[in-house]
């Protein structure tokens, strides 16, 4: 029996404090500038890896990173563990019943994106030169993939660009992060059943109908049962008053084991597993925002960096580079994306000017597109140069989606929020109730006594209906609840303050104090999406907060929100 030594241990406690602590300190710088960490951590393997260092100084590499199968099986079994986890935070991320309800735009977003990056990358991928290809006489096999990897996106990284802007809780948001809800779950089962086709030694027709078969019942059972029986078990973890978030993470992690095993048996990769697995538990409302803030936490300070890392230990990038291959691989890969979701969202009678906000939020590949590049090259079915490509392609998309993002937001007509407010009668210094449905009643019954309003009732109905779809609770103790009504014509905003706070499911866990309560017509998504984003980036400043606790009364509430979200002071502040 093999054990490890004090040398082992030794070694690898070196690599892990290089690696993180270098990977973790630039990404938050990296953070800073607006830019994706895993840029940074990629970076950091490719400075430490055979690259660089490896290239200039060997003696140093080889000590750091010893040429030992145990050493080496060691960081990789972190780094995979890494890859699992990142799958399964990803699954939590979608709400699978939200996206259902959005299935109208959202599904033919969804299904435009995946079709239209296929058909745009598959000729070009089949005629590539045959020395790019691990084996000529599986072009097809290979093309597939390639056409498979430019469908999925990087849902994490658009989720991160929505909620630097602001604009998570809009419904603009929502029907992105539903639309690419569809696409990674679409997207995750062709490429799973292609790579379980390609492990198979010999392709017979019944093995392949097999494995179809086998992961789409698989998935089917999960997205329907699989879900209830989980929601039912992480309610019953709540009720019980069991550890937070101890006890959900334990059984969370559980549940992605389990899956994983599953679809490993089943001949497809055990990734698609924890993906489910969280799919599964992310759509239960028993588990907090402050629960699914812990294990995204986790997953991105210590397991994520260590695998992006690793990648750069493994393959010499200079070596590997080719210009033409790259280029070729970002611009399929982003205009493949763009166009998918362009004329997805253009057969639908959503607004002209969601259009492009929509179409360039699916472009980036990031972290998605590289864990399924390393699963290829892995399978040995793709070649190492192709695999660079991949890389570079998907740390392209995802720089550039932060600033093209912002200016398809700063397109927009700019609106100045003060006139939306019901000065009179229409902010509440301090609410009667601490229980969120009731809070909400008691803004809508304002509406009673204002004119060419429809009845509270129906308006505590729609309200009521998209913060089911997707609570509003935000950071720093605000909540947006919100609707759009056909029977309006201009937006209209409320406001109420409790002094104790409302328990809201926010993601940073602290009780909802302000309360905004936003009402725009049916069609007004340009409307709906800066009057959130101000409202947000006004209550983030820790200055507006204290002030509107202070004041005394509604009178002195209205004078705030006179300075605090005057047309100029914001448009400053941008």
């Amino acid at each position: 029996m093999h054990y490890l030594n004090e040398q082992n241990i030794f070694i690898f406690l070196v690599q892990i404090v290089v690696l993180l602590g270098l990977a973790r300190g630039l990404g938050e710088l990296f953070r800073k500038w607006k830019q994706p960490p895993l840029t940074a951590e990629l970076l950091v393997g490719i400075l430490l890896g055979p690259t660089i260092l490896g290239r200039f100084a060997p003696g140093v590499f080889q000590t750091i990173f010893p040429n030992d199968i145990t050493q080496q099986n060691m960081l990789e079994t972190v780094a995979w563990i890494g890859v699992l986890f990142l799958l399964l935070e990803t699954g939590l991320e979608i709400d699978f019943a939200s996206a259902w309800r959005q299935r109208g735009d959202a599904l033919i977003i969804a299904l435009s994106d995946i079709i239209i990056p296929m058909v745009v990358a598959f000729i070009p991928c089949y005629l590539l030169p045959e020395h790019y290809l691990v084996d000529p006489g599986q072009r097809m096999l290979f093309t597939i993939f390639m056409a498979t990897v430019m469908t999925i996106s990087a849902m994490p990284i658009t989720a991160r660009a929505l909620h630097d802007m602001r604009l998570s809780k809009t419904d603009l948001g929502f029907l992105i992060m539903s639309a690419l809800s569809v696409n990674d779950i679409v997207g995750w089962l062709i490429f799973t059943m292609v790579l379980g086709i390609f492990t198979q030694a010999n392709l017979e027709v019944m093995k392949v109908l097999t494995i179809a078969g086998s992961t789409i019942a698989f998935t089917a059972v999960c997205l329907s049962i699989g879900r209830k029986l989980v929601d039912k078990a992480i309610t019953r973890i709540k009720t019980a008053q069991m550890p937070q978030p101890g006890v959900p993470l334990t059984f969370i992690c559980l549940l992605g084991a389990l899956c994983g095993a599953i679809t490993q048996k089943i001949g497809i990769h055990a990734l698609f597993g924890f993906f489910i697995a969280g799919i599964m538990a992310g759509g239960s409302r028993a588990l907090s925002e402050n629960v699914r803030q812990v294990i995204s936490q986790m997953v991105y300070a210590i397991f994520v960096p260590l695998f992006f890392v690793n990648i750069g230990l493994k393959v010499d990038f200079f070596q590997n580079f080719d210009v033409f291959l790259c280029l070729l691989i970002s611009v399929i890969g982003i205009a493949g994306r763009f166009f998918g979701a362009w004329l997805g969202v253009n057969l639908t009678k959503l607004p002209r000017t969601n259009r492009l906000s929509i179409a360039i939020a699916h472009t980036p590949g990031g972290a998605m597109e590289i864990v399924v590049g390393l699963l290829a090259l892995e399978y040995n079915l793709i070649t190492e140069p192709v695999f660079v490509a991949i890389v570079f392609g998907a740390i392209l998309s995802s720089v550039i989606l932060g600033p093209w993002f912002n200016y398809s937001i700063k397109k927009r007509k700019e609106v100045s929020i003060l006139e939306y407010f019901v000065a009179r009668g229409g902010i509440i210094a301090t609410l009667k109730h601490n229980e969120r449905n009731k809070v909400i009643m008691e803004l809508c019954e304002l509406f009673d006594n204002q004119d060419d309003m429809p009845d509270s009732h129906d308006i505590y109905q729609a309200v009521m209906k998209r913060e089911n779809d997707m609570g509003t609770g935000m950071e720093e103790g605000l909540a947006v609840p919100h609707a759009r009504l056909a029977a309006i014509k201009r937006p209209v905003i409320l406001f109420g303050r409790s002094a104790d706070g409302i328990e809201w499911n926010t993601p940073d866990g602290k009780p909802a104090r302000f309360i905004f309560l936003i009402l725009t017509p049916a069609d007004a998504y340009d409307a709906q999406v800066q009057i959130l984003a101000y409202i947000a980036k006004a209550i983030s400043q820790e200055k507006v907060r204290d002030s509107i606790l202070r004041a005394r009364d509604t009178h002195e509430l209205w004078s705030l929100f006179q300075i605090v979200f005057a047309f100029k002071h914001i448009i400053k502040r941008k």
